[in-house]
């Protein structure tokens, strides 16, 4: 079924995943909205042929399709995160939780009944990961250039939405922020064609391996990219590269 279709035949929904997407634009900061959004968006493409390109796109990559099979879920225990070596996978991970009061265990745990589902939660559960491993901070340019990693790696169309948003948003509520957001972007989109694909990495079998040393494995080369951007803009990490 065609987009037209699917939202014709998901009205609520639809109208819901216009209706944050709106306040978004409006306030890009609203997570309530971007998990709103995001629920709202993945009915619509729910068992839609959308649904089947983004799985099948994900199960071209070894890790991705062996997420599928196997089905792994992200469970973090901050405490005994804490107590690893600083510059660690975990270590940072935690650090980057402590800064922004987020409590793993107050995160909705989707449910995942099919592929597509399971897709939308693996991703959900690891957002903040993504943001720590590709070294994106956590206000708007960093969320913008985080979604640009995503479509960058798969076809994600709320990751295009999202941008969208963010667009709008800068049109007109925060030109000034146009350079920030767009090095970001572009940052983003840079970084996920040139690292290997992030879905389906089982995040806690690499929590007491050296940050750096993650990225290393998943060609995730911050500073050959950072190099490619204008100096002043470049995007500063939040964790230790």
């Amino acid at each position: 079924m065609q987009p037209l279709g699917r939202l014709l035949t998901n009205p609520l929904h639809a109208a819901r995943a216009l209706r944050s997407g709106l306040r978004i634009a409006k306030d890009p900061n609203r997570l309530d909205d971007v998990f709103k959004l995001f629920d709202a968006a993945s009915k619509v493409m729910e068992g839609s042929a959308m649904a089947r390109l983004i799985v099948d796109a994900l199960k071209q990559d070894p890790t991705g399709a062996a997420a599928f099979r196997d089905r792994p879920r992200l469970d973090v225990d901050l405490v005994q995160l804490r107590q690893l070596a600083v510059g660690t996978l975990g270590y940072e991970f935690a650090a980057h939780m402590d800064r922004l009061g987020l409590d793993p265990a107050a995160i909705p745990k989707l449910e995942a009944p099919d592929e597509f589902n399971y897709a939308i939660a693996y991703l959900y559960d690891s957002h903040d990961v993504w943001h720590v491993v590709t070294g994106f901070p956590t206000d708007v340019a960093g969320e913008l250039g985080l979604q640009a990693f995503y479509l960058a790696q798969f076809p994600a169309r709320l990751a295009a939405m999202i941008l969208l948003s963010g667009f709008a948003n800068t049109l007109f509520v925060n030109f000034d922020d146009r350079d920030a957001r767009m090095t970001a972007i572009t940052r983003g989109w840079l970084l996920g064609k040139r690292a290997s694909s992030l879905f389906g990495v089982r995040w806690s079998d690499l929590w007491s391996t050296p940050l750096t040393d993650v990225r290393a494995r998943l060609s995730l080369d911050l500073p050959a990219v950072d190099s490619q951007l204008p100096k002043a803009q470049a995007v500063r990490p939040q964790v230790a590269a």
